[in-house]
């Protein structure tokens, strides 16, 4: 559940810029961009790992103030949020997100393992999507369908689920690519890189992932189909 939860904010909260008035197309010309959009959240997301590697960097290499940079970095984004009119218990996850990777980092002593959470968070979460595929439940689909206020009537509409399926590896994909580059870049112990790497595998490649996606779904479903929110049950 917690990677579920953790799967919708990310696709909630990402990609509006980067995929803004790309793949248009289907009913009322929605976009996965238009129903899930805005990029704010997975931006915030990158401002904690970055003041960790600028602490860490600037201060002596000390992996304690880089943790202590990014938890007061965390702090400030979570009550910008909070104001913003974030759901509470997104922001509170996101700040224990970071509390826990400092924890770990200075458990450790290596800076490198600030980023071992979100390596491991990614690997789950590249076996939750495709699991989710398998089983014939695919998490784009449960994400959309509790969007648009549809629930599971997309699961018997044959090509809906068809096109939920196929668009679903889409964001396997960018879990496995994510996991390839972070896993890579903690082995060599490029702090520096990883840093660099969680900023550009962010919010550019959750757009990125939701343009693909939409362009997939719309092309397994028929010509004749009437659109995501209209699915043929009968």
């Amino acid at each position: 559940m917690t990677v579920r939860r953790r799967e919708r904010r990310d696709l909630v909260e990402a990609g509006e810029q980067a995929a803004e008035g790309n793949a248009k197309g289907g009913a009322g010309g929605e976009t996965l961009v238009s129903l899930l959009g805005g990029r704010s959240g997975a931006v915030d997301a990158t401002l904690p790992p970055l003041a960790f590697v600028l602490g860490w960097l600037l201060l002596d290499r000390s992996v304690a103030l880089g943790a202590l940079a990014a938890l007061a970095v965390g702090v400030l984004v979570a009550v910008v949020r909070l104001v913003r009119g974030d759901r509470p218990r997104a922001v509170v996850l996101g700040l224990l997100a970071v509390a826990v990777a400092a924890l770990v980092a200075l458990r450790t002593g290596r800076a490198v393992d600030f980023f071992l959470v979100q390596l491991v968070s990614n690997a789950a979460s590249a076996l939750a999507w495709a699991g989710s595929i398998v089983v014939r439940w695919p998490l784009l689909g449960v994400v959309v369908g509790a969007v648009i206020g549809q629930r599971t009537r997309w699961r018997r509409d044959p090509d809906l689920l068809r096109g939920y399926a196929r668009a679903s590896w889409v964001w396997v994909a960018q879990y496995v690519l994510r996991v390839a580059v972070f896993g890579v870049l903690w082995w060599a112990d490029a702090v520096l890189a990883l840093g660099v790497a969680r900023v550009v595998l962010s919010w550019p490649l959750v757009a990125a992932c939701l343009t693909v996606s939409w362009w997939v779904l719309r092309r397994s479903l028929p010509a004749d189909h009437p659109g995501l929110r209209h699915p043929r049950t009968g």
